[in-house]
């Protein structure tokens, strides 16, 4: 977030997102589809992707990317296929011949995830703009997002609308809605002030009696989304070395609420052996708690991001040493996520514990078009403050290109901003 979903979550009801649950960007197994269901030669994973097809693509995108791989151009046309007219995407569209109507479900964390990867990619300019027009179209009158159109913000939407739209070049703190709010003040809402055992941290959204609890998945994500950054950030090696600490002194500003939400991941992190814990389910008499990989790897960007990787150590350490199975089970967003967390703290992700995640990555969708080794530097492609989308290119990326054209796929190249 990945700003973040549960596709487990998900999986309940649509209903049960808008009102409580969490979307977290963990990559929880899906349900398996029925035989007689065919899936889309251009989709990676072999999942029912009902609930993330549209996400778990834009994350395998966001991985590659990091790593100079060049996706195959029927996996990006496949999600250029899945955006609505409006500029929206569902979670999957099963049938993209049969425009979007009333009946479907648009989701704000597929658009935004859908945006950030097709920038990243580049040369669909006119597909990127189009979600962030609908984006900006369905702001709440608080100034952040919900799940769904209308439904209520909460943190882990706003922030990943926030990584899009600054992605896309918009400036998030001067972009306010009719009532004057932005982005970052639905955000800051949600912030817990500092003193307390939860000091720092974010809620997903207030219960019913307005009261907010620290939830570790939606401050990952709010980390990111204070900072105007995207899913694929890199660390922040302006700040790098600086304990991570809650201050009440300019709580008002992004930067610093930030810096509090890192210091109550820091702390929970070492609290709990290098990662966060799954909640317990709902009804389930079991509470012992279960590790969460997925908002490990999310709290290990995040931290990256604020500054601290070395406070993120330890939770890669742990990744890299237990996560294999995890990720063999979840499929390729689990894999991105992985990746993207060893791209904002310098691990090794053709190492990860003994572990390819390039090769596992890119061998659940098409082969590629093309495979480049990277600058060996993380870059933060958020592109904050007026970026056109394609210009996080890096140079490795473009000579990337030229080998694929190179090769006689020069098609990659070629301007491929048709509608769906």
């Amino acid at each position: 977030m990945t700003v973040r979903r549960s596709a487990a979550a998900l999986a309940a009801t649509a209903t049960v997102l808008c009102a409580a649950a969490a979307p977290a960007a963990v990559a929880a197994p899906s349900p398996s589809p029925t035989p007689s269901v065919a899936l889309p030669s251009g989709l990676y994973g072999t999942k029912d992707p009902t609930y993330d097809g549209v996400w778990r693509q834009s994350l395998a995108f966001l991985a590659q990317r990091v790593e100079g791989v060049v996706p195959a151009t029927k996996s990006v046309d496949w999600l250029i296929a899945q955006q609505c007219a409006s500029g929206a995407y569902a979670s999957y569209r099963a049938d993209v011949s049969k425009p979007c109507d009333a009946k479907t479900m648009l989701d704000t964390n597929a658009t935004a995830a859908a945006v950030q990867a097709l920038a990243e990619i580049g040369g669909h300019g006119d597909i990127v703009n189009n979600g962030v027009r609908w984006l900006k179209s369905i702001q709440n009158e608080d100034g952040g997002w919900g799940y769904n159109t209308g439904s209520p913000s909460d943190a882990n939407s706003t922030s990943i609308v926030i990584g899009a739209l600054a992605r896309q070049g918009q400036r998030i703190g001067d972009m306010t809605n009719p009532g004057g709010k932005t982005p970052y003040d639905a955000l800051l809402a949600l912030a817990i002030p500092c003193g307390g055992k939860d000091g720092g941290a974010f809620a997903y959204q207030p219960d019913k009696a307005g009261k907010l609890a620290a939830n570790a998945d939606a401050t990952a994500a709010a980390v990111l989304g204070s900072m105007g950054k995207g899913l694929a950030a890199g660390d922040n090696a302006a700040v790098e070395g600086k304990p991570p600490a809650c201050r009440t002194s300019d709580v008002a500003k992004p930067e610093q609420a930030a810096q509090n939400g890192a210091f109550y991941l820091a702390g929970t992190l070492a609290r709990n052996g290098n990662h966060l814990n799954l909640p317990p389910m709902p009804g389930s008499d079991d509470t012992t708690p279960q590790p969460d990989f997925g908002n490990t790897a999310d709290a290990v960007v995040a931290l990256a991001s604020a500054g601290h990787k070395d406070k993120a150590a330890g939770a890669v350490g742990w990744l890299q040493k237990n996560s294999r199975s995890w990720a063999e089970e979840s499929g390729p967003a689990a894999y991105a996520q992985l990746v993207l967390a060893a791209h904002a703290t310098g691990a090794d992700a053709r190492d990860f514990g003994g572990v390819d995640l390039i090769r596992e990555l890119n061998a659940s969708g098409p082969a590629p078009a093309a495979v480049i080794t990277p600058s060996a530097t993380p870059d933060d492609f958020s592109a904050q403050d007026g970026t056109s989308d394609d210009a996080g290119l890096g140079v490795w990326w473009l000579v990337g290109i030229g080998l694929a054209a190179g090769a006689g796929i020069g098609f990659l190249i070629s301007s491929r901003r048709k509608q769906p």
